[in-house]
């Protein structure tokens, strides 16, 4: 059974700043700096944020999700402004599904403004599609707005 689900968070900053966001290490040093108590923490295991990075995520008490998961990044695509991470132990892998990938697309609305497609694809055994209720977006949302209002107020302020 494959799946898809996806959400867009406009952000009021320009794409380019956003991708330079995503595109590396920074989105987990923001999500452990803004959104602890919501996302939990992010930790490098290896790389330098480019294809082949391990992410140790500690999943935040209260979730859908308990413990951690470790994802890999597998695509960074700077012309399209894209990246792609599929996790590859704990979360959703514990729960049972196949393959679990997380999509980030940064696209440009105008000179000053974005959205950010937050996307999960999956795939996981026709037995198990219970489980598949368990998939939602607010996570990758959450986060997205978090980086989306720490980077309008960099604006703002300057920085």
């Amino acid at each position: 059974m494959h799946g898809h689900i996806s959400v867009d968070t406009e952000v009021g900053v320009p794409a380019a700043v956003v991708w330079d966001v995503y595109r590396g290490l920074e989105q987990g040093r923001l999500v452990s700096k803004l959104v602890p108590d919501v996302l939990g923490s992010v930790q490098v295991l290896e790389g330098d944020g480019g294809v082949g990075t391990l992410l140790k995520v500690t999943l935040a008490p209260g979730g859908p999700l308990k413990g951690y998961f470790i994802e890999r990044v597998t695509k960074v695509d700077d012309e399209n402004r894209v990246k792609e991470n599929e996790i590859i132990e704990g979360g959703y892998k514990a729960l049972g599904f196949d393959v679990f990938l997380v999509r980030m697309e940064i696209l440009e609305k105008d000179s000053q403004s974005c959205i950010i497609r937050s996307s999960m694809e999956y795939e996981v055994d026709e037995k198990l599609a219970d489980i598949v209720s368990h998939v939602n977006t607010d996570p990758l949302k959450i986060m997205a707005e978090a980086i989306g209002k720490h980077l309008c107020d960099e604006k703002k302020t300057g920085q």
